[in-house]
């Protein structure tokens, strides 16, 4: 699953210190610990089962880590494998893994928990869709101790960057029993507690083998208002506002002249989709009627007044290598009639659009509906609880006409439209084949063209990538703005003195 998970509630009382931060379920005493605000609160700590992007980032880089990981510029480095080696033919990688690890249960990690947890993601337990990105894998073998074989199916060059996100995360075989609440990973963090929908506290491990985190502790708080982040911010109750969910309560938050604001880069794309399982959307020319009507550029303003990127519809994030923005579909309503007119859509012609209870989504809502019903459509909003009702609904259930989403996981295209069972539902075989050939070369050819097909089909409608807005205590640093992959970088964060 690729949804921005942006939905919470306050835990901790007012009148408390961001340093001393009293809750009625834990405290954080330490002066040193840091408390970030967020919209996404995870329903689950278990992503190898929960879709969403709220568990990945809270538990990627900060419980769990990878063999490798991805860098801000997109690169690949080393982490937990320290090297690795890959045969002339591209199929077999040879990993020479870090020793003294150990997991935070004090299980060691070694190529037998390496081996066995990228074989998870090919069993039944992992059901999250994104599992499908370990499928290239044919086989693993422990060579020794401290060296893993993956033997790959055929060559796959998007395989080992992909080991840098979610589906490359290390478990031992030991520490599976409560992944949902309980878990256990190599990362500088154990989970001291979770409310769920509220927050999560973490506390930095003694025995962490890498570099020792700048804060001893760190809290994780969800708000459903960012109204509310932005009093807790202001109240001293929270040191980061991370990804901002209102342009005008930064405006206000810059005016006071107290806070350090970013606008980071994301791998949002803000995705209205359209079901092609169901009429009038299993039509073409419905789908590209509104691809037409919608004038992306006006759904910014209203939804983020200004910010974001408008990639002309496509799925591409500016930051991808293969993107390029998208000319086919300009502004423009009497193209989107004339199509709805040669499908056969009469006037009036009632749709309705499943909204998840996300700030943006709900903003970015009103807009579609007045440009479509200036079409000829009758589009009616689906308030959509989020997370657990749109996920049932839409993302498993398929029940939706239409519905808008971000997907924030990188590089999702195979995932979005390579996937026929995926929600969107899209199916065709030549961009299954373009992608599968993608995967196969450093060329950006292939997926150029799958995503030139994509927008052809009118598969969904990109309305702008997100931007990070990141606010933050002057006296906090090491808080990155820019989001390559879905994790929260807890450890880099410090708190110093004013």
């Amino acid at each position: 699953m690729a949804a921005a998970v942006l939905a919470g509630a306050t835990l901790f009382t007012a009148g408390c210190s961001a340093g001393s931060t009293a809750t009625q379920l834990g405290r954080i005493a330490d002066a040193n610990a840091i408390v970030v605000a967020l919209a996404a609160a995870p329903a689950s700590l278990d992503f190898t089962t929960t879709a969403g992007a709220a568990v990945p980032q809270a538990m990627m880089g900060n419980i769990y880590e990878g063999l490798v990981r991805i860098d801000d510029d997109a690169n690949i480095q080393p982490l937990l494998a320290e090297r690795w080696d890959i045969s002339p033919d591209g199929r077999v990688y040879t990993f020479h893994l870090r020793q003294g690890v150990t997991f935070s249960n004090g299980d060691p990690f070694n190529a037998q928990a390496a081996k066995f947890s990228i074989d998870r993601v090919q069993s039944d337990a992992w059901t999250n869709g994104l599992k499908k990105q370990m499928e290239p894998v044919e086989s693993t073998r422990v060579i020794d101790e401290h060296t893993l074989e993956v033997t790959l199916k055929e060559k796959n060059t998007a395989w080992l960057w992909n080991m840098g996100t979610l589906i490359g995360a290390m478990f031992s075989p030991t520490g599976i029993d409560d992944l949902a609440n309980t878990p256990i990973g190599t990362g500088p963090y154990v989970v001291d507690s979770w409310a769920v929908g509220q927050s999560l506290i973490f506390t930095a491990r003694e025995d962490y083998w890498g570099e020792k985190p700048k804060n001893s502790a760190a809290a994780l708080r969800y708000f459903a208002d960012p109204v509310g982040a932005s009093n807790a911010l202001q109240s001293g109750d929270v040191d980061v506002i991370y990804s901002l969910q209102s342009p005008q309560l930064m405006d206000e938050l810059k005016a006071t002249g107290k806070y350090t604001i970013e606008v980071g880069t994301t791998n949002g794309e803000v995705i209205l989709s359209m079901n092609p399982r169901r009429a009038p959307f299993n039509d073409i020319r419905v789908r590209q009627a509104v691809m037409y009507a919608i004038n992306r550029q006006d759904v910014i303003d209203t939804a983020w007044d200004g910010y974001g990127t408008d990639t002309g519809g496509a799925p591409v994030p500016p930051t991808d290598p293969w993107y390029e923005e998208s000319t086919r579909y300009p502004y423009d309503p009497d193209k989107a009639r004339e199509l709805l007119k040669q499908a056969g859509i009469p006037e009036g012609y009632e749709v309705t659009i499943s909204v998840p209870s996300l700030a943006y989504a709900q903003a970015a809502s009103e807009m579609i509906v007045s440009q479509l019903n200036d079409v000829g459509l009758k589009v009616s909003i689906e308030s959509t609880e989020f997370p657990a009702v749109w996920l049932s609904k839409v993302y498993k259930g398929h029940d939706f006409d239409m519905s808008i989403v971000a997907h924030v996981e990188a590089r999702d295209i195979p995932a979005m439209f390579g996937n026929p069972e995926y929600y969107i539902g899209y199916d065709n075989p030549k961009v299954q084949q373009l992608l599968k050939q993608a995967g196969e070369s450093d060329e950006v050819g292939n997926m150029k063209a799958a995503v030139d097909q994509i927008m052809e089909d009118a598969a969904a409608d990109t309305l702008f990538n997100l931007p990070n807005i990141v606010v933050t205590d002057p006296g906090i640093t090491g808080v990155d703005a820019n989001s390559v992959v879905q994790e929260l970088k807890l450890a880099t964060m410090e708190k110093k003195d004013k």
